[in-house]
C-alpha cells in the first residue's frame, strides 16, 4: 500500500470529492496517543461523510452514531492501492495519530481541473 501526504490546500477539496462515495462504507477509527496508548474509537460503523472546515481547523468524520472531530490536524496521509482509498492517517497538534481504515476501498475520483 502506498501512502502519500496531502498538502493542507488539498484537504477540503479532497474530502469534498471523496465524501459522497464514502457514504455507507464501513470504517474503523484507531487512536494512538503518546499518553494513553492505542485505542479503538469506532469499529466498522457506516460512514456518513468526512469534511474539513478550514475556518475552525477541524476534520469531521461522521459515522452512524458517532461524530468524530479532529481539532487542529497537522498532517494527513492517504493510504491508497492502485487508485483506491484504503485509509487515512491524521496527526494533530498534540501528536495524537488517528487512523481511519475502510473496510471496502473506494476508487478515488480524478482531481477537478476547475479552480
Amino acid at each position: 500500500m502506498a501512502t502519500r501526504e496531502l498538502e493542507k490546500t488539498e484537504w477540503r477539496p479532497f474530502f469534498d470529492r471523496v465524501s459522497r462515495g464514502l457514504i455507507g462504507n464501513r470504517a474503523e477509527i484507531l487512536i494512538a496517543a503518546p499518553n494513553l496508548g492505542d485505542q479503538i474509537e469506532a469499529e466498522w460503523l457506516p460512514l456518513l461523510g468526512i469534511t474539513y472546515d478550514p475556518k475552525d481547523d477541524i476534520l469531521e468524520i461522521a459515522l452512524e452514531g458517532l461524530d468524530h472531530m479532529i481539532r487542529k490536524p497537522r498532517v494527513i496521509y492517504v493510504g491508497d492501492t492502485g487508485g483506491e482509498l484504503t485509509s487515512l492517517e491524521v496527526v494533530n497538534g498534540d501528536k495524537v495519530t488517528q487512523v481511519v481504515r475502510l473496510r471496502d476501498p473506494l476508487m478515488l475520483p480524478a482531481p477537478s481541473s476547475a479552480c
